[in-house]
């Protein structure tokens, strides 16, 4: 959701505040809410689209007539008779209306939280494997993935992928034209089926913990939801397919980063950087349960004679990072060259800023700094906010403070993240060369 309402009006302060709590209790159960949906009606287009209707529903009645006692329950049950509408019309819903009408009668409507099963929480991961269906595009699997399961509006999946909302809404119409069309039901695919589609479910689960990482929108830093909703499905995940390398290693990658979460804020809720962390506040049973499953991936990745590969090369970044003493004492060496073979491996932009910053570290920032401009297309990425901000550390390290208080600024323009917005903005003060008084 961005922070326009359904009409392209923004809203009035006490409208703010009503809007921020549906898009917190849409992030915390969203999945749920498709997955039950689809579970109860078979048909996952349907869901989504009841889904997306009950939540501009509350967008359009909760700011005037008051957020209902149980929010989620109101999502669900105006979603679900949003559908039995739907199956009417189509002259196929007298069974699940009768169904319908038994579980309302003992429904958890008035509850103060919806009672979720364990059958529910693993439908998220299902609902993760059918919304990855090898008719879809690879980002299109991604973005009507995380749309599902994270609930992000498109303003959110447009700064993930790097593309415009238009572009983003496009892929989203046509993957549910695409799986209503192919008449793709609620069911768990074959063991075969998730093995083709694995490489997009890892991808969209690193995604989710990305953005609970930092926060693509919002007043937040970090969504810990997502994090956690995040880690939840990567062990499960990687309990089901304990024999595969990059499963292993998305799990470890995850517990790594994760582990260090808490000492990401201050008390007020402040971005910290990882130079200014308590290391003392990292949590160190996650960090030596991600140290095991990176461990496990490159075992395995050896009795497989397999190559490097993203997750077990980002996950050895995230393990230099957690076992290092302090930030001066992090073996810089060691993470520039993981991040060179990322960028050869993979080719991503991200991987070559952030090599950058690493080598920053320990090499010339001038150099990096050219070697960097020469390798990235600053035009292509004149939206993306971490190359904004690498560059204006590396212009602050070669005293080109101006130049790199433009850069921090530039950064914050494009930072959908109130908290991240105000960290670059601070930075951009304290880089900008002192007023000449008169």
């Amino acid at each position: 959701m961005s922070g326009r309402d359904q009409s392209g009006a923004h809203p009035a302060p006490g409208e703010q505040d009503t809007q921020r709590r549906i898009e917190s209790i849409w992030r915390l159960d969203a999945s749920r809410i498709v997955a039950s949906l689809a579970r109860w009606s078979g048909n996952y287009a349907l869901a989504e689209d009841v889904a997306q209707d009950a939540l501009i529903a509350a967008l359009r009645h909760w700011p005037t007539q008051g957020i209902p006692e149980n929010p989620t329950a109101w999502l669900l049950h105006t979603a679900r008779n949003r559908a039995v509408d739907h199956l009417r019309r189509e002259h196929r819903g007298d069974a699940l209306v009768a169904d319908y009408g038994r579980e309302i009668a003992c429904s958890h409507l008035g509850a103060s939280t919806p009672q979720w099963s364990d059958d529910v929480r693993h439908d998220t991961l299902a609902l993760l494997f059918i919304a990855c269906h090898p008719i879809l595009s690879p980002d299109t699997r991604c973005a009507l993935a995380l749309r599902t399961l994270a609930g992000l509006d498109n303003t959110a999946l447009a700064r993930a992928f790097l593309v415009s909302e238009t572009t983003i809404a496009q892929r989203i119409v046509r993957g549910k034209r695409k799986l209503a069309q192919a008449n793709v039901r609620f069911e768990t695919p074959s063991a075969t089926e998730c093995r083709e589609r694995l490489g997009s479910v890892h991808e969209v689960i690193y995604r989710l913990f990305t953005e609970g990482h930092v926060a693509s929108q919002g007043d937040a830093w970090t969504h810990g939801e997502f994090c956690h909703e995040a880690l939840r499905m990567a062990r499960v995940l990687a309990q089901a397919i304990p024999e595969d390398i990059e499963t292993q290693a998305l799990l470890g990658l995850i517990e790594l980063h994760g582990a260090r979460l808490a000492a990401r804020m201050d008390a007020q809720g402040n971005p910290v950087l990882l130079k200014n962390q308590d290391r003392g506040a990292w949590d160190r049973g996650g960090i030596r349960r991600g140290l095991i499953a990176l461990s496990r991936a490159n075992r395995l990745a050896r009795d497989q004679n397999a190559g490097p590969s993203p997750f077990r090369l980002q996950a050895a970044i995230a393990a230099c990072h957690a076992t290092a003493p302090s930030f001066s004492d992090t073996d810089w060496p060691q993470i520039a060259g993981h991040y060179a073979t990322l960028f050869a491996t993979t080719g991503s932009p991200a991987a070559r800023i952030h090599q950058a910053q690493a080598a920053a570290q320990f090499d010339d920032p001038a150099q990096v700094l050219a070697a960097l401009d020469a390798d990235i297309d600053a035009q292509a990425l004149f939206s993306y906010v971490p190359l904004h901000a690498v560059r204006g550390d590396l212009l602050e390290r070669c005293g080109e403070r101006e130049a790199a208080a433009a850069a921090f600024r530039r950064a914050a323009a494009h930072s959908g993240n109130e908290a991240e917005k105000r960290l670059l903005l601070d930075r951009a003060h304290a880089a900008a060369p002192p007023t000449k008084k008169g």
